[in-house]
């Protein structure tokens, strides 16, 4: 009886993160038990790269269709939640098939392409991978998209009832103390006050005793002159949108920002609280003066002073992941998020606690470049015990990080 065998993905030694692809085996067992492999043509399968990752992009096809492989070849460049990995054969043969092409999405496990284990079986391969394709498309359906909503709105409209209003401050209609316009009421200050602002008092509505005009009166005048001459230049102005950005169209996540939704969605389901109270920061500030020139960044300082707290406080280092028990970790590894072009990750320095602020530094800026080029080892963004979050950069007082469910 005829079984099928899969063998596990397991990461290579190149310099970028890479794994191997896992083909299938198709063994046909006989009663007087001698075993014969079959395994002419085998599936490449899409791997699982990290703990998170449900689905894999391809993002380029190092082989093309009909090469030779070698076992421990690189056949494929995998975008993962977290980063992109060479994908290598764990066979020799042909790569007979392409089944998902540059830039396809597939589940993890699923086939991605065919391996032949000789030339004459590449045709068979192909037609194999051709009868696939062509099962899988016959359920889809084609739904009816939604009609485009209009481009062309008009962000600038309601700056209009503002003006109009502004002017009704500005221009009314005579008042009392003008005396059919001939004459201005107004006390001595507010005719001093109009004349530095440069405000037509024959244009001012008096608030004083027989519409007299005073001084507010002026100001008042003055602040919605100034008002309606910011406004006006931005009536009927176009704003246009972002470069890259093509409004109307509905642009699907990236591998990254699957994974980044999953986890907020799923983080809800975490019983969370939170606390916080200013602290002063002085010493701090000195410090980071003294040793900015050498190197050191805040995030790495702020890292560095997290670590020796958690030294203090272990309960805070723990975790709980079955609902049960506590595990206090040995290790003390900070992730720090990192916002990247359509995306989120968390490098971690590793026993932060026991390094020294400059080699921490100089590790931080390594895992950066690192990551923004998608090359971290999954060493490197899995391995956190708690995580630290910085906008202060960005003139931001506080705000609610979300909870990283992999620690």
């Amino acid at each position: 009886m005829a079984q099928l065998l899969k063998t596990t993905f397991l990461p290579s030694s190149l310099p970028r993160a890479s794994t191997i692809c896992s083909p299938s085996i198709h063994i046909s067992t006989h009663r007087s038990r001698t075993t014969q492999v079959e395994a002419k043509i085998r599936e490449i399968f899409m791997p699982a790269l990290s703990s998170t990752m449900t689905e894999g992009k391809i993002v380029s096809w190092v082989k093309s269709e009909g090469d030779k492989l070698s076992k421990g070849e690189s056949v494929v460049v995998v975008e993962s939640d977290k980063a992109d990995m060479d994908v290598e054969t764990f066979y020799d043969g042909y790569l007979a098939a392409i089944m998902v092409e540059e830039g396809g999405v597939a589940a993890v496990g699923s086939a991605i392409a065919l391996l032949a284990e000789t030339e004459e079986e590449i045709a068979e391969a192909r037609s194999k991978a051709s009868s696939s394709s062509s099962s899988a498309a016959q359920p889809a359906s084609t739904s009816s998209s939604a009609p485009e909503p209009s481009q062309t709105e008009k962000i600038a409209e309601p700056a209009g009832p503002a003006i109009s209003k502004a002017a009704a401050i500005v221009g009314s209609a005579v008042h009392p103390a003008s005396e059919g316009g001939k004459r201005v009421v107004a006390s001595p200050y507010a005719k001093k006050l109009a004349k530095e602002l440069k405000v037509e008092l024959e244009r001012v509505v008096g608030s004083g005793p027989m519409g007299r005009i005073v001084a507010k009166d002026v100001e008042a005048a003055a602040a919605a002159a100034d008002a309606a001459a910011s406004l006006a230049p931005k009536v009927g102005t176009t704003v246009n949108p972002p470069s890259g950005i093509e409004l109307g169209t509905v642009v699907p996540f990236t591998t990254m920002q699957g994974a980044v939704s999953r986890n907020m969605v799923e983080s809800l389901a975490v019983p969370t609280f939170r606390v916080g109270y200013t602290i002063t920061t002085d010493a701090l500030d000195a410090l980071y003066k003294k040793i900015k020139s050498k190197g050191v960044t805040m995030t790495a300082l702020l890292a560095k002073a997290t670590a020796l707290a958690l030294v203090k406080h272990p309960v805070i280092n723990s975790s709980c992941r079955d609902g049960k028990s506590f595990t206090y970790n040995s290790s003390i590894n900070i992730a720090v998020a990192v916002a990247m072009d359509g995306g989120l990750l968390t490098p971690v320095l590793q026993d932060a606690d026991k390094v020294d602020i400059y080699s921490l530094s100089r590790k931080w800026k390594e895992l950066v470049d690192k990551a923004r080029a998608k090359q971290l080892q999954p060493h490197e963004y899995n391995t956190g015990t708690f995580t630290l979050s910085n906008l202060g950069m960005y003139g931001v007082d506080r705000f609610d990080a979300i909870l990283p469910l992999e620690l």
